[in-house]
C-alpha cells in the first residue's frame, strides 16, 4: 500500500487515536496508532515531541506535544495539559476520543538522553507541572534501557495536579534501588526556591541534568544549578513558551531589510522583504516549499545558514551556540537585521 500523507511536502501523516487516558482533571494522554506505511518515519527517541496540525473553528493550527512514552514500550503516547488560553489543548482535552484522527509530523527534538558510556552518569530531572511529560519519557527509557540511577524533583501546585502520580509510584516501587522521586507542592511549601534546588542537587554525584516546566520554575532551577557548579554542557533545558513575533521590525534591529536571497533545492530566489515577516514566511511567499514542522523554534526542521547579512531569532530551542555562531538560524523565528540577507537551506 502506498504511503498516504496529508501533505507530502511537510510530511504530516494521519494517526488514529487508539486510547484516551484521563491523567488529571486538566490533562489527557493520547495513545496513537501509526499507519504501517509510516512506521519507520515515526520511530522516536525518549524526550522528543510531535507537531500536530489540527483545524479548530476553521483555523489551521500547529502545536507541539512531547511524548510521555518511551520507545521501549512499543507505543506512541503524547500528554496534553489544558492551557487556560490554549485553543488546541482545550480542544484535545474536551473532544479527543478513541477512533479520531490527528495529523502529525514525525518526531523532532534534542531534549534526549546523552549517549551512554562504560560508566553512565546519573540522570537528575527537575519537572514543573506538565513539564513532566518529556521527563517521564526520559525516566522510563533510562530505567528500561540502562543501569543509570535516576532522581526526579517534581513540582506541582497541589496533589490533584500531579500528572502520572500512579505510574511514577509504580516505577519507584519497581526500581527502588535506582529511582528516587521527590514531590514538591506549592500549596504546602510555596514556589520552588533556589535553596530547594541546591539541596536536591547536593545529594547527587556525576550526573546529567534535565529541566522542563513553566518559565519561572526553569529560570530558578537553571540559575541554581549553574550557581552550584553544574557544567553548562551537562544541563539540558526544554522550554514550552515562545516569544510572539512583532508586527514590524523594531528600532533595535540594525536596519530595515530590503532584500532576501534564498537558496533551496537548486533554486535561487531573490525576494523583496516584507517588514515583520520571518525568513520562513518570506520563503513561502515566493512559493518555495521550505522545510518546517513545529514553527516554534523547537525542532530545527526549518534551519538554514545565513552566508550574508544577519538575523535575530525570537526563540531558539533547537540550535547549539556553536551552530548559531556559524550562521545557522531557525527560519520560523528569524527576523532580518541587515539590509540584505542571503540564506541557504542545506
Amino acid at each position: 500500500m502506498a504511503e498516504e500523507l496529508t501533505d507530502p511536502a511537510e510530511g504530516f501523516a494521519p494517526l488514529r487515536i487508539r486510547r484516551v487516558v484521563r491523567e488529571t482533571a486538566d490533562a489527557v494522554s493520547l495513545v496513537l496508532d501509526v499507519p504501517e506505511c509510516c512506521s519507520h518515519r515515526f520511530q522516536y527517541k525518549a524526550g522528543q515531541f510531535l507537531t500536530l496540525r489540527v483545524s479548530v473553528g476553521g483555523r489551521d493550527l500547529r502545536r507541539c506535544y512531547s511524548m510521555s512514552s518511551a520507545p521501549v514500550e512499543d507505543e506512541l503516547r503524547i500528554t496534553v495539559k489544558r492551557d487556560p488560553g490554549g485553543v488546541v489543548s482545550n480542544w484535545i482535552n474536551d473532544t479527543a476520543a478513541a477512533g479520531d484522527e490527528l495529523h502529525a509530523a514525525p518526531p523532532e527534538g534534542r531534549f534526549t538522553l546523552t549517549e551512554s558510556d562504560s560508566s553512565p552518569r546519573e540522570l537528575v530531572a527537575f519537572a514543573g507541572g506538565s513539564g513532566i511529560t518529556p521527563i517521564m519519557s526520559l525516566v522510563r527509557a533510562a530505567l528500561a534501557g540502562s543501569d543509570r540511577t535516576v532522581k526526579l524533583f517534581y513540582a506541582n501546585r497541589g496533589r490533584d495536579s500531579v500528572i502520572f502520580s500512579e505510574p511514577l509510584a509504580r516505577l519507584a516501587e519497581q526500581h527502588a534501588d535506582r529511582l528516587t522521586v521527590e514531590h514538591h507542592y506549592d500549596e504546602d511549601a510555596g514556589v520552588v526556591t533556589a535553596s530547594a534546588v541546591e539541596s536536591f542537587a547536593a545529594r547527587v554525584g556525576d550526573a546529567d541534568f534535565y529541566v522542563c516546566g513553566p518559565t519561572p520554575f526553569m529560570d530558578t532551577v537553571e540559575t541554581a544549578l549553574l550557581g552550584a557548579g553544574v557544567p553548562k554542557q551537562r544541563l539540558h533545558l526544554e522550554r514550552f513558551t515562545v516569544a510572539a513575533a512583532p508586527d514590524t521590525v523594531t528600532d533595535g534591529d540594525a536596519q530595515a531589510c530590503e532584500e532576501v536571497v534564498i537558496e533551496l533545492q537548486r533554486q535561487k530566489v531573490t525576494a523583496a522583504y516584507r517588514q515583520g515577516d520571518t525568513l520562513l514566511q518570506t520563503a513561502r511567499l515566493q512559493g518555495l516549499k521550505a522545510p518546517s514542522s513545529c514553527e516554534t523554534g523547537s525542532c530545527g526542521t526549518c534551519m538554514a545558514r545565513i552566508v550574508e547579512g544577519s538575523a535575530r531569532m525570537l526563540n531558539n530551542d533547537a540550535l547549539e551556540p556553536d551552530e548559531v555562531e556559524e550562521g545557522w538560524v531557525v527560519t520560523c523565528q528569524a527576523l532580518p537585521t541587515s539590509s540584505k540577507v542571503h540564506m541557504i537551506y542545506e
